[in-house]
């Protein structure tokens, strides 16, 4: 996530500190209100957001309290990290999830105002970069970012997916603040830029490129597992907040816990809950957060994360949105180690589960695993009229595609899906006597 514009909101930022904080006590101090900021469509974050606020764990989890308090949630749903990272600086917002650039940011301005913020956990992580993808309108003949020199391409300004983008473009030997025209734009406009044909590509983050290929508006042109970088999200508290209200922070990391819990063990069904408070297709969120997705989640804030987030660092200031910022001042573990306990050792070494091929047949609860993405094919070229969604996992990046969306390769017997056709291009290049084909080929080679 979930990675936000800050540029846009850069004058929403600096509100006066003066504003009521987020947990009021009204009532001879009775009642608290914990306001808490969350993306309901970054669904990157669910386990501290959309899935979590469905799931009734976290006022669960406060009722339990018995400390002669009577707590209210206030849950404030934005489109990006930014304007929570504004309410927070107000005062207004107490707990908020946002993306890996944006927390950055937070920590920025949360210091500059005097209004300190931590890192306190984290929700979905890519070990790789594979949240983040640049994408292009399906009809485009653009088969590579050599490609998008001298072009308009959509992005986030201070969000990760920018990040990827202005990574990606130096790799590929092009400036990228002269040697494209970056615009700054909202998700959803960039969507529509890239529809009306205004932007060239689009680079944003989870759900946009999933969802956007899946509606048959985009296709792939970047997938952000190239770079092998980390990207997560993770939750942010306000440092007055969490020193004030240590229980009801703990209580709130305890939920985030069982709500990752619950997603794991159930994944479809975290999906569909997902999809109905969100209006996003199901196979859409389960694409990211499914049990083979391109997302784990787990609160645990790892050594991977945190340098991840040091060498972003460099990013953001290159591009004037931050100075310095002390990453080990902003992550502060010490509430969600007291929240998990002795699981947390076990939450920290865990990993992101093997790679695999995956079905979601009409009607079903679950999904069917194959070892390969060819038994999947060979499985859907039996049942067309009975799937619901296919996934297969990037032969090089492990990036989880949908199967009728991805580029094929055929390999002698080996059928081998990508995210881009760069990657299939050079996987080709690299094996003599592999094609590129099209699913409706791979189908056929596989039945």
């Amino acid at each position: 996530m979930k990675r936000t514009a800050v540029a846009l909101a850069a004058s929403a930022l600096l509100l006066p500190l003066s504003a009521c904080g987020g947990s009021a006590e009204a009532g001879g101090g009775s009642t608290v209100t914990v306001t808490v900021g969350y993306q309901s469509k970054t669904i990157n974050t669910v386990t501290a957001g959309t899935l979590l606020r469905s799931l009734g764990y976290f006022e669960k989890r406060l009722n339990a309290l018995h400390d002669g308090k009577t707590y209210k949630v206030d849950w404030q749903d934005y489109a990006t990290g930014a304007p929570i990272t504004a309410q927070m600086t107000a005062g207004k917002i107490d707990i908020g999830s946002m993306g890996d650039f944006p927390l950055l940011i937070n920590a920025a301005r949360g210091k500059q105002l005097g209004r300190p913020t931590h890192l306190v956990s984290v929700t979905g992580y890519n070990l790789r970069g594979g949240l983040n993808t640049v994408v292009v309108a399906p009809k485009s003949m653009l088969t590579s970012l050599n490609g998008l020199k001298g072009k308009k391409v959509s992005t986030s300004v201070g969000s990760a997916a920018d990040g990827t983008l202005v990574r990606a473009l130096q790799r590929a030997g092009i400036d990228p603040d002269k040697g494209v025209e970056k615009l700054n734009q909202q998700p959803a406009v960039g969507a529509s830029a890239l529809s009306a044909g205004s932007a060239d590509a689009l680079s944003q983050f989870v759900a946009w490129p999933g969802l956007l290929t899946y509606q048959g508006k985009a296709k792939a042109l970047y997938d952000g597992a190239q770079l092998n970088l980390p990207t997560f999200h993770g939750v942010t508290a306000r440092e007055d907040f969490a020193e004030q209200r240590p229980a009801v922070l703990e209580a709130f990391l305890k939920a985030q816990a069982e709500a990752t819990d619950y997603l794991n063990a159930h994944p479809v069904a975290a999906a569909e809950k997902v999809a109905k408070a969100t209006g996003l297709p199901a196979e859409v969120v389960y694409l990211y957060n499914g049990a083979h997705g391109i997302a784990t989640f787990d609160p645990a804030v790892k050594p991977q994360l945190v340098s991840a987030l040091e060498q972003d660092v460099s990013v953001l200031k290159a591009a004037k949105l931050t100075g310095d910022i002390d990453v080990h001042s902003f992550v502060d573990d010490q509430y969600v180690k007291k929240a998990l306990g002795a699981g947390y050792a076990r939450r920290l070494a865990a990993g992101p589960p093997a790679a695999a091929s995956e079905v979601w047949p009409n009607g079903a609860t679950k999904t069917r695993s194959f070892t390969s993405p060819g038994r999947l094919l060979a499985y859907v070229a039996r049942h067309r009229n009975g799937i619901r969604a296919a996934y297969v996992p990037d032969a090089t990046t492990g990036t989880l595609w949908f199967a009728d969306k991805a580029v094929w390769v055929a390999d002698g017997e080996r059928l081998l899906p990508f995210v881009a056709p760069a990657t299939a291009q050079a996987y080709v290049a690299g094996h003599s006597g592999a094609q590129v084909i099209t699913y409706t080929d791979a189908l056929g080679r596989a039945s």
